[in-house]
């Protein structure tokens, strides 16, 4: 048996507080949604027991699991799989940041904004690659015809 010393954590102690972790995030996210247990095991096809155990901590569940319970929370997956340590957070910057750090928004919502904000920054990026595209090109279309097209 590998013995720990004073403050340091066991790779047991670990796997615990995920499993309690994401627990807690389930059921954080099920009351924010106004969704029974019952409920969010039916929406997941889950059992009630089974269910109220992994919310408790006491069961870790598998990625299939986690899967069936971000479509019954309407949550993207992949925020549980982040809270349950199966996915690394990913790369963000200010923007990201704030958005996940929002406690007022629920996971469906910052999924959202991030895909948003997401889809401008790559669209951005096509603009910048394209030769000659600048910020005259892009207000030309609002120049009013001259006289003699009008004519």
């Amino acid at each position: 048996m590998e013995e720990t010393g004073p403050g340091e954590v066991s790779a047991i102690d670990k796997v615990a507080d995920l499993g309690r972790d994401i627990g807690e995030y389930i059921k954080h996210q099920r009351n924010s949604a106004k969704i029974s247990l019952r409920q969010l095991s039916k929406l997941a096809g889950v059992s009630n027991p089974y269910l109220s155990q992994i919310e408790r901590g006491l069961r870790k569940p598998s990625a299939e699991i986690l899967q069936q319970i971000a479509k019954g929370l309407r949550i993207s997956a992949e925020a549980l799989y982040v809270q349950a340590g199966i996915l690394d957070v990913p790369a963000g910057g200010p923007v990201v940041d704030a958005v996940r750090a929002a406690d007022e928004l629920t996971e469906r919502q910052k999924q959202v904004l991030l895909d948003i904000y997401e889809s401008f920054r790559r669209e951005n990026a096509n603009q910048s690659t394209v030769e000659g595209s600048d910020v005259d090109d892009q207000t030309e279309p609002r120049t009013p015809p001259s006289r003699s097209e009008s004519a």
